[in-house]
């Protein structure tokens, strides 16, 4: 099968899953969408109130907050992937539990699988915890490291840099160094631009504001 067309099974495996108790208070699944082959996928944390509405990542204050930041970088949010470390919303927008971070961990993993991404930005410190166990968000944010044939980089969650101002400055500073680190990623692992920028210009990442 092609990426797309291992992508469109995973998300009619997840339609249906009821591997754990989520499965009965979702209204919509939320699998996660982007490019089969994008070079950089996003995994946050678990779909919110509107991400359950729509069957969407990140359509609330949060995906708004991630398009500009994507912007800054250079991005587009049809140029990635974006995932959840689960799949259905939990009650409550509460935290995931280790049961439910289980259950779609097979999911989330066919899904690396099958884009491949060059760079792995964790939003977050549930999918942060999934490379990385144990480490803390505080300090690893923003700082690239190698995982098997793939770079993962922590980043703190959107949403926290909403509700918490004083995160906002990191988070604008991680983005920022996103352009460089593809190119270092690019470089280390052999892999040539896909094929629509060959010829493009670069594009010029945009400053954001930190109010």
């Amino acid at each position: 099968m092609t990426p797309d067309e291992l992508l469109a099974q995973i998300a009619m495996e997840i339609a249906t899953c009821e591997k754990c108790a989520l499965h009965e208070s979702r209204k919509k699944t939320v699998p996660g969408e982007g490019p089969a082959r994008a070079e950089i996928m996003f995994i946050g944390e678990a779909p919110g109130f509107h991400e359950n509405e729509q069957g969407r990542p990140f359509v609330g204050a949060s995906g708004r907050f991630l398009e500009q930041l994507l912007s800054q970088a250079g991005l587009t949010r049809g140029e990635v992937f974006i995932a959840n470390v689960v799949k259905c919303r939990p009650p409550g927008n509460r935290d995931p539990q280790p049961e439910e971070l289980a259950a779609c961990g097979e999911y989330l993993e066919a899904q690396i699988e099958a884009v491949n991404p060059s760079i792995i930005v964790t939003l977050g410190r549930f999918s942060m915890n999934r490379f990385f166990p144990g480490a803390k968000i505080s300090a690893a944010h923003g700082q690239m490291k190698r995982v098997g044939g793939r770079f993962v980089i922590p980043m703190f969650h959107p949403a926290a840099a909403l509700h918490q101002a004083a995160l906002k400055p990191s988070i604008l500073g991680d983005f920022a160094k996103l352009p460089a680190q593809l190119i270092e990623a690019r470089k280390t692992l052999g892999k040539p631009l896909p094929e629509k920028e060959e010829n493009a210009a670069p594009k010029s990442p945009k400053q954001l504001s930190l109010f």
